[in-house]
């Protein structure tokens, strides 16, 4: 089975704890997870239906995050935190998301249903619905209106590459420049 789905079932286990007030005894069934599967998903967190962690080593998903209905998150993604005071502080994941490996969420930042963060991004500001986000920091490079379809949408190969993308556009300007010069 899948560490990614033990470290949501112990999650899931010891979230009920938290809301119950067995605060020390969920983050102990927390850290038991932790230790198990190398996910780290603090016991305050609220994630929603059919969530599910592929490969799931390192990922951290910190206290205030909310996370919504069928996402689907890598390995090493952060959720993390700016602050250590008892306020909002990590990030709001809407519904159909998709978040690549490596990719880091810093504060109290939204990001929209339908949306996608590229692998190894670096997000620190709120992303539209239906957005795709890659880079550091991260920046919007395809913005549409989100399909409106039930489940996870596992078309996340079809993230643009911004190496690719500032390539095509120096062939272009190498072609422009042999036109004028020959």
């Amino acid at each position: 089975c899948y560490p990614g789905l033990h470290a949501i079932w112990m999650y899931r286990i010891a979230h009920w704890l938290w809301v119950k007030g067995f605060k020390t005894l969920a983050r102990l069934i927390s850290h038991i997870g932790r230790f198990l599967t190398g996910v780290e998903i603090h016991p305050g967190a609220k994630i929603g239906r059919r969530f599910f962690i592929d490969h799931g080593m390192g990922v951290v998903i910190g206290e205030t995050a909310e996370i919504g209905d069928d996402v689907l998150i890598y390995q090493g993604v952060v959720l993390g935190g700016v602050s250590r005071e008892k306020v909002k502080r990590h990030p709001t994941i809407g519904n159909r998301v998709v978040i690549g490996a490596r990719a880091v969420l810093l504060g109290p930042i939204k990001v929209g249903d339908g949306a996608k963060v590229g692998a190894g991004s670096v997000v620190i500001n709120d992303v539209p619905e239906g957005a795709t986000v890659v880079g550091v920091p991260g920046r919007v490079v395809v913005s549409r209106a989100p399909k409106k379809v039930s489940g996870v949408d596992l078309d996340h190969n079809k993230l643009p590459d911004p190496v690719i993308e500032v390539l095509h556009r120096l062939e272009k300007r190498i072609e422009d420049l042999e036109k004028k010069v020959g």
